[in-house]
């Protein structure tokens, strides 16, 4: 795991938070469609109310993954929650997958705690253009402390291969990343910039549904119904078709 203070320094510079507050905008739009009993976040990106204050589910949750994490509800090692299986209505992933060792893993313990049609929202920064280079030339990656940078794509395959849908990816903070901007850019730039300078992207938001498939039963042979056969023909029905005006023989 990076140092305690890496990932909070830089959200301290104009471009973290110019980066934070984009995120903040598309979790809450993300967040405005969940409902349910429990939303569990995984990692303290941000802090604790930088996400969970958008939440709409009866209870919020935060699981930290260094000791260090003091307004975590629970601190373990994040492939390995002590949550019971099945129990999560949503579960928010802010960048907690490019500092976990096994994202892989990760993965399966949100599928493993999730509820069946359960939401799974994951903020993740994009490996190419100009972020992506920055991070390949950084002695510590970037921003300081990520081990690596997933792309949206294989992300989906991940989640594929565990039978989740993916529902949208929203790209979002649209900028270069140097540190020293002169001040932190409004919304409606952001959104011109999505349009018009979409390599300028530094992260993304994937939103996904777990969805589980049910099983169709199917009768052993041994209990499916049989038609009476009369020297190897199927049995007439007792309601014989006459031609019309042809009486009986009786």
């Amino acid at each position: 795991m990076p140092a305690p203070d890496a990932g909070t320094a830089w959200l301290e510079t104009a471009l973290g938070r110019r980066c934070l507050a984009n995120e903040q905008r598309l979790v809450r739009q993300a967040l405005d469609r969940v409902f349910g009993e429990q939303l569990l976040q995984i990692g303290s990106w941000g802090g604790r109310e930088s996400f969970l204050r958008y939440a709409r589910t009866q209870h919020v949750a935060l699981a930290g993954v260094r000791s260090d994490d003091r307004d975590a509800d629970l601190v373990a090692a994040a492939e390995e929650l002590p949550v019971s299986t099945d129990s999560i209505d949503a579960v928010l992933l802010p960048h907690i997958l490019e500092l976990t060792p096994s994202p892989h893993a990760l993965l399966r313990e949100v599928d493993r705690v999730l509820r069946a049609d359960g939401h799974l929202v994951v903020l993740g920064f994009v490996p190419s253009g100009p972020w992506g280079l920055r991070h390949l030339l950084a002695r510590d990656g970037y921003p300081p402390g990520h081990r690596r940078m997933i792309r949206e794509g294989r992300l989906r395959d991940w989640l594929t291969l565990l039978s989740f849908e993916v529902e949208s990816v929203t790209p979002c903070c649209h900028t270069l990343p140097l540190e020293r901007i002169r001040r932190l850019g409004t919304l409606p730039r952001e959104r011109w910039a999505g349009r018009w300078l979409p390599f300028l992207a530094g992260s993304y938001m994937l939103c996904a549904r777990k969805r589980v498939q049910g099983l169709t039963p199917i009768r052993p042979a041994w209990r499916r119904p049989r038609l009476k056969a009369v020297g190897g023909l199927v049995e007439p029905t007792t309601r014989a078709s006459r031609a019309p005006g042809v009486a009986s023989g009786k």
